[in-house]
C-alpha cells in the first residue's frame, strides 16, 4: 500500500468507497449556564444496539467539498484505491484542515488510516503549517477513538455543523 497525490481518475474510485461506519457508542453533550459561568461536558453514552451510520456528506455535496480542497491524497493497494484524505490549507491560522479521512470498509484496521493521517501531517508540514485539525460527528465514536489513539486531542466543537445538524467534535495535533 502506498499513499500518493490523487489524480482526476481517482475521484470515481473514492466516491465508490464505503464511507459508512458502525458504532455502539455516541458522544452526548451537556451544557449548563449559571453563576457567571458556562460548563460544557461531553460524555460517552452506550447505545442499546450497534447502529450503521452513513457519512454526512453525499453525492454533489461530497464532490463540491473535494473541489475546494488544496490537497487530496489516496491510499492505493494492489486492488486499487482503498482510502483517501482531503486537506485544506488555512495559512492565516497555520492550520491544515483534514476534511475527510476515509478507508473502505473491507480495508479498515490494517494501518491504512494511520498511514493517511501521517501523510496528512506531512502535507501540513510541507505547507509550513503548525496544526492539523479535523471534525467528526458526535455519532462517529470510532473516528473519535481513532484520532485519540493516534495522539490528537479534543480542541472544540460546533453545534449544527453537519447537514444533519449534528454537533462536530474537533480534534487536533501540533505539526511541530
Amino acid at each position: 500500500m502506498r499513499v500518493r497525490l490523487a489524480e482526476h481518475r481517482d475521484l470515481e474510485a473514492c466516491g465508490n468507497l464505503d464511507h459508512s461506519y458502525t458504532t455502539d457508542c455516541v458522544w452526548q453533550m451537556d451544557a449548563r449556564e449559571g453563576d457567571g459561568s458556562l460548563a460544557v461536558n461531553f460524555r460517552v453514552a452506550r447505545l442499546p444496539r450497534e447502529m450503521r451510520m452513513d457519512y454526512p456528506l453525499r453525492g454533489e455535496h461530497k464532490l463540491a467539498s473535494w473541489r475546494r480542497r488544496d490537497g487530496f491524497l489516496v491510499a492505493e493497494g494492489v486492488e486499487g484505491v482503498c482510502g483517501y484524505v482531503t486537506l485544506t490549507s488555512y495559512t492565516e491560522h497555520g492550520i491544515a484542515w483534514m476534511g475527510d479521512l476515509i478507508v473502505n470498509q473491507p480495508h479498515r484496521r490494517r494501518g491504512i488510516g494511520t498511514a493517511l493521517l501521517r501523510a496528512a501531517a506531512g502535507w501540513g508540514r510541507d505547507q509550513e503549517l503548525v496544526r492539523l485539525v479535523t471534525a467528526v460527528q458526535t455519532k462517529n465514536y470510532p473516528a473519535a477513538q481513532f484520532y485519540r489513539s493516534r495522539g490528537l486531542t479534543f480542541c472544540g466543537y460546533t453545534d449544527h455543523y453537519w447537514p444533519s445538524r449534528d454537533i462536530a467534535l474537533f480534534w487536533g495535533e501540533s505539526l511541530r
